[in-house]
């Protein structure tokens, strides 16, 4: 879909809050940048095919941004939203955790919740068949130790226990990123893969409604066949 054109079908506008989702954009339009920046406060471009993030800066006031199903790598850069409280980039293509992680903690002072299910840089069941609980309970240390404000990693509350043990090893718990040849062969499974499976949900009817990744949780992620709700209400935060 071309960077200026805007289907006005698909655009949600109500009470600061915009919704531009499942358009095939491969960045922001610069129609909305310059209608909505500066009104904005909640942003949600899921189910589109955004693969940079160039005019979010003119959005200054977000706090939350919803990224959901695009295709955001390792180059992706961030401007610095002062205000940014919810950030959820699930089913991407991420793959470093380290480098997104520091981004993160430079560019969202305030930043307390945060979904990176379904990217290769989130080590459970809906990124890669061989991980475990253990393997990501290792991935939640070191990324609650980077970013220690977090309320809300994924689908699971932070809790005091996770703040403790954060703090004494979480700097040693780092998701270590293969190498360029091997993320290669993992990319190339990964495309197999999704092509006989869905890892995470598409309902064109709800789009521009949901909330992201955060609240109640009503199933917890045990290993390698469960997947945990993604999906919390704000009513419980």
């Amino acid at each position: 879909m071309e960077e200026n054109h805007v289907n006005n079908f698909a655009l949600r506008y109500d009470n600061n809050h915009l919704s531009y989702c499942g358009q095939d954009c491969n960045r922001i339009p610069t129609a909305l940048q310059k209608m909505y920046g500066p009104k904005v406060k909640y942003l949600d471009l899921s189910y589109n095919s955004i693969e940079t993030l160039k005019g979010l800066e003119q959005f200054n006031r977000l706090e939350e941004l919803i990224l959901d199903n695009n295709k955001l790598g390792d180059n992706v850069t961030f401007p610095h939203l002062p205000h940014l409280r919810t950030l959820s980039l699930n089913n991407n293509q991420i793959t470093d955790l380290e480098v997104l992680i520091n981004k993160v903690n430079e560019h969202f002072p305030s930043l307390s919740y945060l979904s990176l299910l379904s990217n290769k840089a989130c080590p459970n069941q809906l990124s890669d068949l061989d991980k475990d609980e253990s393997d990501y309970q290792r991935y939640r240390y070191f990324v609650i130790y980077k970013l220690p404000l977090l309320r809300f990693l994924d689908s699971r509350r932070v809790s005091a226990s996770e703040q403790r043990e954060a703090a004494t090893r979480g700097e040693f718990m780092r998701v270590r990123r293969p190498p360029d040849e091997v993320v290669d062969d993992l990319n190339r499974s990964q495309l197999s893969q999704t092509q006989s499976r869905r890892p995470l949900p598409v309902d064109f009817a709800a789009l521009g409604k949901h909330k992201g990744a955060y609240g109640k949780i009503h199933y917890k992620y045990t290993g390698k066949h469960s997947e945990g709700n993604r999906f919390i209400v704000n009513n419980d935060l």
